[in-house]
């Protein structure tokens, strides 16, 4: 069978399973997806892999396949052209979009790094990740009058990340539960090499008016993963895992409590994953690596559910003064965006309403219910399948 048959016919069972999954007012539910640079702004390049050109091919895929299921998917671009980094986040907010999706590639001089990260807005300390959000923002030198459009966006100035952590409050916990499914599907499905959900202050999500990420899918800089993502079939995987993610979220986020609800099918994987260098790649800070999750309390055991009322970078004791007088508070640090959680209980009812309602009453408004089964996050629709 030959390799265009094979990826054919993973798009048709892409299609297929993920057909049955969707519910109704998928019309009303609106992602726009971004390919980064474009026109005379090429994004990284190494070893002849151009960015611009990869991340609109990967785009354009995901925005086919969810249009051939319903989903209204508004592009900031279709082809080679410079698109403003100020105009990007203003297509979003006028199109009224559910979520902001922006696609791009990473690249490091020393051309050993790999694998995928997504970024969520947010203030950061580590160098590598503001090293990213730097490069990803130098575009706007590109623009006339740049320093106008962009004044008061400083990167290392505190009143800049106040700003973003306000603005964003209420999309953050959204934005992250969206990262984790793309850093999840990436992983365990595309298998590649897992650098976590993150968080930098962009641009590109500072300004938008809905749940936002930034997917880096991979270094161009090391060759392997260069030619793996300028390739038909690697970014034939990496759309349909950011499309499956979408999916997954939509079903969470807005036709909970379905009773047809039906997990989006597996992508098939066509290629091999990247192999690692030969030579042990020089080592990266730890903060790039999944920190190891708490051990599954007694507690813990068969479904839980919780309520999510933060997330953040910074690591803070588990002490109601921090969490404006809340007790019984957990966190999920496996990631280096800590997911805070306050309550547990196996009855749905009371995580819907006493413990999101006493969380909003302390001015948590944007928290929402999340489920765990033996410690382990899974969707509340399988949890109120169990």
């Amino acid at each position: 069978m030959t390799g265009n048959t094979n990826l054919k016919l993973a798009f048709f069972a892409f299609i297929i399973f993920c057909g049955a999954s969707f519910g109704q007012g998928n019309s009303k539910f609106r992602v726009v997806l971004d390919p980064g640079h474009g026109g005379k702004d090429y994004g990284a390049i190494y070893h002849g892999f151009i960015e611009k050109n990869i991340a609109l091919n990967v785009a354009l895929k995901v925005g086919k396949l969810l249009e051939d299921q319903g989903v209204q998917v508004i592009f900031t671009r279709k082809t080679d052209v410079f698109i403003e980094l100020t105009e990007r986040p203003n297509i979003a907010n006028k199109a009224d979009a559910d979520i902001f999706v922006s696609i791009h590639c990473n690249g490091e001089v020393k051309k050993t790094a790999f694998g995928t990260e997504t970024f969520v807005i947010g203030p950061t300390k580590n160098a590598s990740n503001l090293e990213v959000a730097k490069h990803e923002n130098s575009v706007i030198t590109l623009e006339s009058n740049y320093k106008v459009k962009y004044a008061g966006f400083d990167p290392n100035a505190p009143e800049t990340i106040i700003g973003i952590v306000l603005q964003q409050e209420q999309n953050i916990n959204q934005s992250i539960d969206l990262a984790s499914k793309m850093q999840d599907g990436f992983t365990n499905v595309v298998k590649r090499k897992n650098r976590s959900v993150k968080q930098a202050p962009f641009w590109v999500l500072h300004k938008t008016a809905m749940p936002s990420i930034l997917i880096e899918l991979g270094f161009l800089s090391y060759q392997p993963e260069g030619e793996y993502l300028n390739s038909e079939a690697g970014q034939n995987e990496m759309a349909q895992s950011i499309a499956k993610s979408i999916v997954a979220y939509k079903k969470e986020y807005f036709t909970a409590g379905t009773q047809d609800y039906k997990e989006p099918a597996e992508v098939p994987v066509v290629s091999k994953p990247v192999a690692e260098p030969k030579a042990k790649p020089v080592a990266e800070t730890k903060t790039d690596e999944p920190k190891p999750s708490a051990p599954v309390t007694a507690a813990d055991k068969g479904v839980v559910f919780k309520v999510q009322i933060s997330a953040s970078s910074k690591v803070l004791e588990l002490s109601p003064s921090n969490f404006k007088g809340l007790s019984n508070i957990s966190k999920d640090s496996s990631t280096e965006v800590i997911k805070y959680f306050y309550g547990a209980t196996a009855d749905y009812a009371q995580a819907r309403g006493e413990l999101l309602e006493e969380a909003k009453a302390k001015g948590y408004t944007s928290a929402f219910v999340v489920a765990f089964k033996d410690g382990k996050k899974i969707t509340v629709q399988e949890a109120l399948k169990r």
